[in-house]
């Protein structure tokens, strides 16, 4: 339900009632949540149809988690009060640039869109995801830092401020701080290669333990900074019933450091999971290899069959030190 001011002017108190049942439409946001609903359920109907399973754990993950994140970030109560308290300002901004982009890298979009499309545009897919700009932006510490920078910047310059004034800024916002997030979250569990090859899954876990530790600055630095952020705007709209605008940031960025220790251990438990799988089917991949270099040895005539032996290298392959071998004999 959309949010009703008081005679006063103010919006009501914020209940848990109200934090429950408080929604207003955002269309560009809707858009969004459609746009990629749609394109991500046309991947999984066309694996369908061709007889191809896709993980429904992935989808779940996709639209619950990161659709759902959007959804409550930009058209819940968070949206409703943002413009009168801070807090909700800020778990909003975070909820955008660490949770739905999790939820949204879960899904793995880019390996069903190489799965999904024909091989033209797939082809494409897999360069852009190759491309140097693509693989600037997402170099592990460059995306780092961008997710560090706007967060920084929106906190600590008129940004924010502004962007509450101009809902087109708003708008604007919301977008910059998904794809500043995307940036960092979506290549550390894609399997399309758009990260390094020595980029191996412990140097992802390491570089996941250290994003968690650089996502809880900016709440640190927001909750003991003593000036105001966007103070001239709440202290104008700040409703009678509101905590003191000072406290109240206190409290939005002890939300900001909270969500972000949070979302650290199932971002590092993804990872552990993706590098078990990697070693499981490269181990599948070793044994089949093994079975079909090893060539069993033929009987020696007179001799009663005994345990299967397994003919030594030098006499199954080709190479010119395996025929050397065989010319001079082994112990030569």
């Amino acid at each position: 339900m959309p949010l009703l001011e008081t005679a006063t002017g103010s919006p009501p108190e914020l209940t848990m009632g109200r934090l429950l049942s408080s929604w207003q439409l955002d269309v560009p946001a809707l858009l969004l949540v459609v746009l990629l609903g749609t394109l991500y359920g046309w991947g999984v109907l066309r694996l369908g149809r061709r007889g191809e399973a896709w993980p429904p754990l992935r989808t779940a993950a996709f639209v619950l988690i990161g659709l759902g994140t959007l959804v409550a970030a930009t058209m819940s109560a968070l949206a409703v009060y943002d413009r009168f308290l801070f807090w909700p300002a800020a778990v909003q901004n975070v909820l955008l640039d660490l949770i739905a982009p999790l939820g949204l890298a879960l899904g793995d979009p880019l390996r069903l869109a190489v799965r999904a499309l024909p091989e033209g545009p797939a082809g494409r897919v897999r360069r852009a995801m190759t491309g140097r700009v693509v693989r600037l932006l997402t170099f592990p510490l460059v995306s780092t830092a961008l997710v560090l920078a706007t967060e920084l910047t929106v906190y600590f310059t008129p940004y924010f401020e502004t962007a509450l004034a101009h809902g087109w800024l708003h708008e604007l916002m919301y977008l910059h701080l998904l794809l500043a997030g995307a940036l960092f979250v979506v290549p550390m569990l894609t399997h399309e290669g758009a990260l390094p090859a020595w980029c191996t899954h412990p140097v992802r876990a390491a570089l996941v333990f250290l994003d968690g530790v650089v996502d809880a600055v900016p709440g640190i630095v927001v909750m003991t900074h003593g000036t105001l952020i966007a103070g001239a705007w709440y202290l104008h709209h700040a409703p009678p019933w509101a905590p003191d605008v000072l406290r109240d940031q206190q409290l939005g960025g002890g939300a900001m450091i909270s969500i972000a220790e949070l979302v650290a251990l199932p971002f590092l438990l993804a990872i552990l999971v993706q590098w078990a799988r990697t070693e499981r089917a490269e181990s599948a991949v070793l044994d089949r290899r093994l079975e079909t270099e090893l060539v069993p040895a033929a009987p020696v005539p007179g001799q009663s069959p005994g345990p299967e032996l397994v003919r030594p290298w030098w006499e199954t392959e080709n190479s010119e030190v395996a025929r050397r071998i065989r010319q001079q004999g082994p112990g030569t």
